[in-house]
């Protein structure tokens, strides 16, 4: 991980807005903005919940915010309706691109899965080529605004299907058109990325990066299948590491918390949490989208119990993400505010937790050191 070089940092007084942040876990089809949607809709016949902005908007939360993964992906069907035109894409990645930029953010991984959006007749080429068309877009809009944005994407292969191997193939042939890396999402629990075994040797083959969503809805066969069957560089939330680390307190110190100055208790890791910790397996952790989905239902329920900040203590390679900004009805920025209001965290922590994503990202090294010293720079500003 990269040690920030930033002077002492001075108390957080200020918008956290205006922080340069990195995204490496947000997907398209879980940010669109309301407005659009109800527009798109009927546009192509799609009936929703609600034609109102912000009731739909609160439809979503709640919707989302079950505790079930399943309930949670089933709100997609209302926004991958109204993704299956060209013109429906690019809008959306455009927007999807001003957004992040509206929120600080510098660099962003865009996920999605091209074969949910061939409804239409569109092809797979086609519907990469129209996001890209989008992203693009978006990146010119923010430009002219006189702000700075770079962004990829993470081609997706929806991991209860039979398509990885021509996802996979999908991806490697666009790597030099706006993608930067493959993923498998969806139902995690009963799918593991074995599933996915010969797509993932054919992208070593093409020394093509992936990130595995793992450690959300299933545990620790689930990461390790990542590692192992899907070769993985990042870890897709990965919170349920945590399930292979014990920590034991001495009884009078039985409230105490990984992350006390003054009392620590004796933490041990098992063979896989070293593994992922030593190498700097990066962890893409959603806060609060963990909390909707119950991934961390495991170790309580409010995000006072979330493992994050244990697994930031104890040197995890840590990223802080949105994972779907329209459902969790967050950005970054509220994403960081709750963790400093959570865990008391300070510029310190950020400008760390930060860096640490812009490691991980799939960007080539020049670019990649281009960026923490984007970061760095303006970190030091600050004061």
């Amino acid at each position: 991980m990269t040690e920030p070089i930033v002077d002492a940092a001075p108390a957080i007084d200020f918008d956290l807005k205006s922080l340069p942040k990195v995204s490496l876990h947000d997907h398209l089809d879980g940010g669109l903005r309301p407005a659009t949607i109800i527009e798109l809709a009927e546009a192509v016949g799609h009936t929703l919940p609600s034609t109102d902005p912000v009731a739909l908007g609160e439809w979503f939360r709640e919707s989302a915010d079950s505790g079930s993964l399943v309930r949670y992906l089933e709100t997609f069907d209302h926004t991958v309706a109204v993704m299956q035109t060209k013109e429906g894409l690019i809008r959306v990645a455009k927007e999807f691109v001003e957004d992040l930029a509206d929120d600080g953010v510098v660099y962003g991984e865009v996920r999605w899965a091209p074969e949910q959006h061939l409804q239409k007749g569109l092809s797979l080429d086609e519907v990469v080529e129209a996001v890209q068309e989008g992203l693009e877009a978006g990146v010119d809009a923010v430009t002219e605004s006189g702000r700075e944005i770079q962004v990829g994407q993470l081609i997706t292969a929806m991991r209860h299907a039979d398509r990885g191997q021509e996802i996979a193939e999908l991806a490697v042939r666009h790597r030099n058109k706006g993608a930067v890396g493959f993923d498998i999402a969806g139902a995690e629990d009963g799918f593991l990325p074995s599933r996915f075994k010969d797509a993932f040797t054919y992208l070593a083959q093409h020394n093509f990066p992936a990130t595995v969503h793992a450690g959300e809805a299933a545990g620790l066969e689930s990461i390790q299948s990542a590692l192992v069957d899907g070769r993985a560089l990042r870890l897709g939330h990965g919170v349920r590491i945590a399930e292979d680390i014990m920590v034991e307190f001495d009884d009078e110190d039985d409230d105490s918390t990984v992350s006390d100055e003054d009392s620590i208790g004796l933490v041990t890791l098992g063979d896989l949490s070293s593994w992922i910790r030593d190498r700097g397996i990066a962890l893409e952790i959603c806060p609060s989208s963990n909390l909707q989905t119950g991934a961390i239902a495991g170790f309580g329920e409010g995000i006072e119990s979330h493992p994050l900040d244990m697994l930031y203590q104890l040197g995890f390679n840590v990223t802080i993400n949105t994972d779907n900004r329209l459902m969790s009805g967050v950005t970054l920025t509220d994403e960081f505010e709750l963790l400093v209001e959570s865990f008391d965290y300070d510029l310190d922590d950020l400008l760390e937790l930060t860096l640490n994503a812009a490691e991980a990202s799939f960007l080539p090294l020049e670019e990649k050191e281009a960026l923490v010293e984007y970061i760095n720079d303006a970190y030091n500003n600050l004061g």
